[in-house]
């Protein structure tokens, strides 16, 4: 299925609430996304996402919607040729192979934009679909942190899944 990565912008709040409430995407998100998610959620976010430059958080676009997020974050001090990866897809698009593509696409924009080497991601142990999604879009698994995470009243595995820049 054809999508874009672009800018969030004030008029996504509705498809944002309408794809981003729903405890399936939630129950394998930090807390820092929240359930129900609603209005002033979305217009929190798109501040939030919109403030840097360059804008290294972007909405998946699907037919002028945006029905999912993603995004790269540079780390600093000692872990300062890292960036981490975050996103997340509304569960109508679930299994299409946008979110594989659009990792691929926020790395090549990573490496391309900073001055980086590797790019990880920490996927729940529970969290299958994520962890197929980095293994399709070139992630190898580095490290297993067995109950490392406290989420919905329950330990669950954390997975650091990283890719590292190609030696030219």
């Amino acid at each position: 299925m054809d999508f874009l990565l672009r800018p969030w912008h004030i008029n996504d709040v509705q498809s944002l609430v309408q794809n981003a409430n729903n405890f399936n995407i939630a129950k394998v998100m930090t807390d820092m996304f929240p359930h129900p998610y609603n209005e002033q959620d979305a217009r929190n976010f798109i501040a939030m996402a919109t403030k840097d430059d360059p804008v290294h958080i972007f909405a998946i676009d699907v037919d002028g919607r945006a029905v999912g997020g993603i995004g790269i974050h540079p780390q600093w001090d000692v872990n300062r040729k890292n960036a981490k990866l975050g996103y997340w897809l509304g569960e109508e698009y679930w299994g299409l192979g946008i979110i594989t593509n659009a990792v691929k696409q926020i790395v090549d924009f990573a490496f391309g934009t900073y001055d980086i080497t590797r790019v990880y991601a920490r996927p729940f142990g529970n969290n299958i679909a994520s962890q197929k999604v980095l293994q399709k879009a070139g992630f190898t698994l580095e490290a297993k942190i067995e109950k490392g995470i406290f989420k919905n009243n329950e330990f669950v595995d954390e997975l650091i899944y990283a890719v590292r820049r190609k030696a030219v």
